[in-house]
């Protein structure tokens, strides 16, 4: 099957800016005012317009970019900054795939998943050397660059989807499809987390399974620096968008529905990561009607309630 077309960005309003969002207030995630500057940096060597800033919040510890860029600003980004070609035989590429083998096994206790989607899949490396560990399990591919048309037509992706999954359109078309979706440091790169989250929710099958990787910023080299800013490539920014703490991952995984089978500390290289395999289940439907009481028989009765009637005896009347 052919890739699914990226959508384009849309036309820029005049005078407005076509990168970001108006800058915030508050955290993203728990909508505290308690904010501090953690990161102020000038453009990349990619040029990218703009000042970044990454800003912390006091209470629950998530830090993200402050202004966030707009989805129309991130797709503009990948379109203006080609990524370098997939380069099989070197150190690293041997490293990644023993990695990603080691994260497919974290499948092997369930059920071989016949349909999984790859998430910011790139060049397809996941799904070529999940394939080895999961034969049977049919691989797709979704990502923003154009890496996901090479990884169709190189046969390392049965299916490749140009665009984001938050997409309505994308969505709208992998509903209840996937037994396993997997996002592998894709989840801090995005505009919303949450909302990947929920459309992670919508194209998994009930029962499915969510893997995924994500920056420890606990750990050195996850969090992002405030004095030496040289362990913040010039060449990502303005990524990553957000970083997580672990506590706030796995309660809005559990609020959305999933429930968390594994947690585990995965540290190939640094940043140190997390992974974490939850599973989708069936939230509690909400009651139909309202709720009936049952009065207490120990209770004391009301003295201004109408009396209830008798009710029949089934004993026989008494002879005289």
């Amino acid at each position: 099957m052919p890739p699914t077309p990226r959508p384009e960005p849309g036309p820029l309003a005049p005078g407005a800016d076509p990168f970001h969002e108006p800058r915030r207030d508050d955290c993203p995630w728990c909508g505290s005012r308690q904010l501090r500057t953690r990161v102020r940096a000038p453009e990349g060597r990619r040029r990218t317009p703009g000042t970044f800033v990454v800003d912390e919040c006091r209470d629950c510890s998530h830090a993200f970019q402050n202004p966030r860029p707009t989805t129309d600003g991130l797709l503009l980004w990948h379109h203006q900054h080609p990524v370098e070609d997939h380069i099989p035989s070197n150190r690293a590429c041997r490293r990644r795939r023993r990695h990603h083998r080691g994260a497919a096994r974290a499948l092997l206790p369930y059920p071989e998943p016949e349909s999984w989607l790859d998430v910011g899949t790139g060049h397809g490396d996941f799904p070529e050397a999940a394939r080895g560990i999961h034969p049977y399990t049919s691989f797709d591919g979704l990502d923003p660059t154009p890496r996901v048309e090479r990884a169709w037509e190189a046969g390392r992706v049965e299916e490749a989807y140009q665009g984001l999954l938050t997409d309505p359109e994308i969505t709208a078309r992998l509903r209840a499809r996937y037994d396993v979706v997997s996002m592998f440091h894709h989840l801090e790169h995005t505009a919303d987390p949450r909302e990947e989250l929920r459309a992670a929710r919508t194209v998994l099958r009930p029962g499915g399974h969510l893997l995924l990787e994500v920056p420890d910023p606990v750990r050195p080299f996850g969090t992002l620096p405030t004095g030496n800013r040289r362990f913040w490539k010039p060449q990502d920014r303005p990524r990553p968008l957000h970083l997580m703490p672990l506590r706030n991952l796995l309660t809005e995984l559990r609020s959305l529905g999933y429930e968390i089978l594994t947690t585990r500390p995965c540290t190939p290289l640094p940043p140190r990561a997390h992974r974490i395999l939850a599973r989708r289940t069936t939230r509690p439907a909400a009651p139909a009607g309202p709720r009936v009481t049952t009065a207490d028989p120990s209770a004391p009765a009301d003295p201004s309630a109408p009396a209830a009637p008798p009710e029949p005896s089934s004993d026989p009347p008494e002879a005289p």
